[in-house]
């Protein structure tokens, strides 16, 4: 018996915020309707517990209200946190309140102990309660009522004996309302955990398609996530067995590291979106399956993470071609496979980022053209440009410098071959 809206309803598996709602006019279920509905179930009205008359417990349910304002006002006196809350979320406090103490008459007037009542007791608050009241602040409001119960209570009893089973009865309910409130919110952690799962597969698979950055940036936001943070985009092999289980696998590392990351899985592939824009550690291929993890270029926000994810996508497409590259490998360490796979951003950044430079010196470039047509010879370069060997050094290091590229690296040379080949096609009438 569970209430539409309620903490423990399958309503909340809706983590958006729901309308202002009218604690009055709640459809969860009231104290008599909890206690009509506990009497059916049971056939009737059971045997009272162990030392406590019907009377009694009678007289403890219409001292309810009054208790549960005693609570209030006590919880007002004792916590300043409670005093600034919105009158709706204090009167969803009040129905919880009231709830507990009906609640607890019902449970002990249960027969059985398998029956707990608990669960009604939070079913009376909607579920933005939950959001509204940390779990800390709820075992303050649950220690204050219990507090006043554990007070007056006892003074309703009949006599001595009645009193010491009601203190010992309100210890076992009050252990039972622990529990329950844990219950309630290890709940709402798993549906907000679910939900969150869901917009951070949302967002990575916007970020793969390029999709609207006005959508990104709301998908990314319910997550606590800055739009305009520095991002970078990682990609790889996905681990063998279940996607959830790849994608926790993330969460626990991110946790550890200190570094926010959004990972989803495409096809037979892992994509991570990482927060900053220095190079995640290597650690990080710990998380992918078997094979080259690829990086993309680092950016500012999450229109810089679609950029990014492009290129370590393509990267990843390429990276077959180079059969000795590094387990981690940079999208910008592939470039010349990009390009032959006809890859035009690719070809792009080679020119802008190779080419131009090389084109801005031209002795550079004549440098670059006659160690090309050597074979990467220093000396014979010297001869066919005449100048002294160690000119050629000083420009082969200005290359360097200029374009990042090292003319004395075999791989490095092969992107300044292809970054020439290529400005030169572009320039060509």
């Amino acid at each position: 018996m569970t209430a539409e809206g309620s903490l423990d309803s399958p309503a909340a598996a809706d983590p958006g915020p729901g309308p202002a709602i009218d604690p009055a006019r709640l459809p969860g279920p009231t104290p008599s309707s909890v206690l009509r509905a506990v009497y059916s179930a049971l056939g009737g009205p059971p045997a009272a517990v162990h030392g406590v008359s019907e009377e009694t417990l009678h007289r403890v349910e219409r001292a309810g209200g009054q208790l549960a304002r005693r609570a209030l006002s006590l919880m007002d006196q004792r916590l300043p946190w409670f005093r600034s809350l919105p009158a709706e979320q204090r009167s969803w406090v009040t129905l919880v309140a009231q709830a507990g103490i009906s609640g607890y008459v019902v449970w002990a007037q249960a027969s059985s102990d398998e029956y707990r009542i608990t669960g009604e007791v939070f079913g009376t608050a909607p579920r933005e309660l939950v959001r509204a009241v940390s779990l800390r602040r709820t075992v303050e409001l649950v220690r204050v009522a219990i507090t006043v119960a554990e007070q007056d209570l006892p003074a309703l009893a009949a006599d001595d004996a009645e009193r010491i089973a009601l203190r010992d009865s309100l210890l076992r309910y009050s252990r039972e309302i622990a529990f329950a409130a844990a219950e309630v919110y290890a709940a709402a952690a798993e549906t907000r955990g679910a939900w969150d799962a869901r917009v951070e597969a949302a967002v990575v698979d916007g970020v793969v398609r390029g999709e609207d950055i006005g959508t990104l940036s709301s998908r990314a936001a319910a997550l606590n996530w800055d739009p305009t943070a520095d991002t970078v985009v990682v990609a790889g092999a996905a681990p063998t067995g279940d996607r959830a289980d790849a994608v926790a696998a993330v969460t626990d590392w991110a946790a550890v590291s200190g570094r926010p990351a959004m990972a989803g899985v495409h096809g037979d592939r892992l994509v991570l979106v990482l927060a900053g824009a220095e190079p995640p550690a290597d650690t990080v291929a710990q998380l992918f399956g078997e094979g080259p993890v690829v990086r993309g270029r680092p950016g500012s926000g999450l229109r810089a993470a679609i950029n990014s994810a492009a290129d370590a996508l393509a990267g990843l497409d390429v990276v077959a071609a180079w059969p000795d590259a590094p387990r981690m490998i940079d999208a910008d360490d592939l470039l010349v496979e990009r390009v032959l796979a006809g890859d035009a951003q690719a070809a792009a950044r080679l020119r802008a980022a190779v080419y131009a430079p090389l084109a801005a010196s031209p002795h550079l470039l004549s440098t670059v053209d006659a160690y090309l047509a050597t074979g990467g010879a220093l000396e014979p370069t010297a001869r066919n440009l005449f100048v002294h060997p160690n000119t050629v050094r000083y420009r082969l290091h200005r290359v360097a410098d200029l374009t990042g590229r090292d003319p004395w690296e075999p791989r490095d040379l092969l992107v300044l071959q292809t970054a020439v080949i290529l400005g030169r096609l572009a320039a060509a009438p």
